[in-house]
């Protein structure tokens, strides 16, 4: 378990996990796939890799971490004052090429992330059942600025 009070939390997510996911544009279909979720050497960033069983969806590599630290000031050299506020940030690579920037927070209830763009918002709750070894997720999406969508519906399912 990570040291840092800021990302202890995120021990939640470490392990392998089984996930079935639906989405709106393939009505009907259970993509099938998993989650490997493991510290990178330090543990200062987590790193989570998805796997699906169907073309359409693909698969990716995240890196979560508290972006408040380690960041030099590009004038001075030097790293800037610690902040108060933890700033967790997840940053997302795809198969397709797609790369995204995303706010994430995560406490015994939840793992949250999201993001806020013209045009193209997106927002994830994911809520953690039996005693964390299920997380019961949604995303939505916001495409007109106003109105939220549901979107991508996955459950991940801790491998024993």
């Amino acid at each position: 378990m990570t040291s840092d009070s800021t990302l202890r939390h995120l021990d939640r997510l470490v392990g392998t996990w089984t996930t079935e996911a639906t989405h709106p544009a393939v009505p009907g279909v259970v993509v099938h796939g998993s989650a490997d979720v493991e510290w990178l050497e330090g543990e200062r960033f987590l790193i989570l890799r998805t796997r699906t069983d169907h073309p359409d969806f693909p698969d990716a590599i995240s890196i979560i971490g508290n972006t408040e630290h380690g960041r030099a000031d590009p004038s001075t050299g030097t790293a800037p004052a610690a902040a108060g506020a933890t700033r967790l940030e997840m940053h997302y690579y795809d198969s397709r090429g797609v790369f995204r920037l995303y706010q994430t927070s995560i406490d015994a209830t939840a793992w949250r992330f999201w993001r806020d763009e013209p045009g193209f918002s997106q927002r994830f709750v994911g809520t953690f059942v039996d005693g964390g070894d299920t997380i019961s997720g949604q995303a939505q999406l916001n495409q007109d600025d106003l109105h939220w969508v549901d979107d991508l519906a996955i459950t991940y399912r801790r491998r024993s």
